[in-house]
């Protein structure tokens, strides 16, 4: 596990043989997308087919934000992997309906499962 960015920012990338995890985005905009792309770029190996979002902690998501997410979109699309969307929050989730992303990138939501 690889902490990234500022203290303000910060975001946790695990790596696994084909796929890159990562979790604890609080905001995905102008001052942290570009760093999000030079992170995944470090550590992207020839092996990585899959790289994972988790965006249930997501607050705040702008224009740059969405830029980054279709940046990682097209750059694996071209080495003909994938990018998931785990879990968007709710503010997530409306903006990408709002600017018809949702139809373009993979988006994964989990149910909470019910204890009986």
């Amino acid at each position: 596990m690889r902490g990234c960015f500022s203290r303000r920012t910060s975001l946790e990338i695990e790596e696994d043989r084909s796929c890159l995890r990562i979790s604890a985005i609080r905001e995905l905009n102008q001052s942290n997308a570009l760093a999000l792309q030079w992170s995944v770029n470090a550590v992207l190996t020839d092996a990585v087919k899959t790289i994972e979002l988790d965006l249930s902690q997501t607050v705040f998501l702008d224009s740059h934000g969405l830029g980054a997410l279709i940046a990682l979109r097209n750059m694996m699309g071209r080495r003909k992997g994938v990018v998931r969307l785990l879990n968007p929050s709710r503010l997530v989730q409306q903006v990408l309906e709002l600017t018809r992303l949702h139809r373009v990138l993979d988006i994964v939501k989990f149910e909470e499962s019910l204890v009986v």
